[in-house]
């Protein structure tokens, strides 16, 4: 009886004959740092997908802040769901023009788990901290290398931790799936955050200068759609992943105007003063106490520095947890007495 070619050699059939020739195809990776027994079913960037889902970072995304600190309604953008919301553009983005979906992602899906509490309001005041800086992609590259798995990391393959350290505006990632990640991110944030914003009362639909919205559109769901489709009507069949000239100007006109309105706006500036308190107090506390680190962290002193190893544990706090931490250090416990009269 002829044996069954096993899904993951299925998987490799249909990628060559369906992929471009500019996909990185699975079969193709250049692998991981230590070598480990390959999977079966799964490819290994499937295999680096399933790894960041079940790590404790991207379950910890689900209570860090996006733009708005700790917000009240249920319907607010986290880090969690705008880690999803690219994760999906990504996809659609590769689907469209014929390349790797696992791989992109798989980076979209860790493109954030170095993120800090209090969304880039928190990234800004730790580079201002740390004598070594603190950028969230080289903190999420981190994360995946060294601190999941207590200190083992997830060992994921070359392309996936390309794209991940590579995802920022200025990055120059390897693969095409990684350029997919990276204006996806930019897809993503620019439009939920001004969903968020018109949530919140801070902008009306009005206020969104007609240029723009001539170009791109009126709703979210006209926004991304517009979005890409440009970048499929651009890039296919070409060696790079971009859009048009025309929607590239007014995406860009649009997160100038999101900085302006919302990202720099006094009352974002005003609770990033409290964040920046709170933060400088527990940096200063946790590098002059490091025996108050976690164990995870204190383990970490071996190899690498204190300023590192605070920077680490700061940057994985929760909005929450960094609250509760700052309370639990600096803010005095009430007394219970006893009633003398009994």
């Amino acid at each position: 009886m002829k044996q069954k070619p096993c899904l993951k050699e299925r998987t490799y059939a249909i990628e060559d004959c369906f992929f471009s020739p500019y996909a990185c195809k699975s079969k193709d990776t250049q692998g991981r740092e230590r070598e480990e027994k390959p999977c079966s079913m799964r490819t290994d960037f499937q295999r680096d997908r399933d790894r960041i889902i079940y790590c404790k970072s991207f379950r910890r995304l689900k209570n860090k802040t996006q733009v708005f600190f700790s917000p009240e309604g249920d319907h607010y953008i986290t880090r969690l769901t705008h880690t999803l919301d690219v994760a999906q553009i990504a996809r659609s983005i590769a689907r469209a023009l014929s390349l790797n979906e696992d791989l992109a992602e798989a980076i979209a899906l860790g493109h954030d788990l170095g993120h800090t509490p209090f969304g880039h309001s928190g990234e800004r005041i730790l580079n201002k901290l740390s004598p070594n800086g603190f950028r969230h992609n080289e903190q999420s590259l981190r994360v995946v290398d060294v601190l999941e798995k207590d200190g083992r990391g997830l060992n994921l393959t070359f392309e996936v931790r390309d794209g991940i350290l590579n995802h920022r505006k200025s990055g120059k990632p390897a693969t095409l799936e990684g350029e997919c990640v990276s204006i996806a991110d930019r897809i993503a944030y620019i439009n939920h955050d001004l969903d968020d914003a018109f949530r919140a009362g801070i902008l009306t639909e009005n206020d969104v200068p007609e240029k723009i919205r001539k170009v791109l559109g009126k709703t979210s769901k006209e926004r991304i759609n517009r979005a890409i489709t440009s970048v499929f009507q651009t890039s296919a069949d070409k060696n790079f992943v971009k859009m048009d000239d025309e929607v590239e100007e007014a995406s860009e006109n649009l997160r100038v105007f999101m900085f302006d309105k919302v990202y720099f706006s006094g009352s974002a500036r005003g609770e990033e003063e409290k964040a920046e308190k709170m933060l400088t107090a527990m940096y200063e506390y946790f590098i002059q106490n490091t025996d108050k680190l976690p164990q995870t962290y204190t383990s970490l002193l071996e190899k690498y520095t204190k300023e590192q190893t605070v920077c680490d544990y700061l940057s994985s706090m929760t909005d929450r947890y960094a609250v509760y931490t700052f309370n639990k250090i600096f803010v005095p416990k009430g007394w219970t007495f006893i009633d003398e009269n009994n």
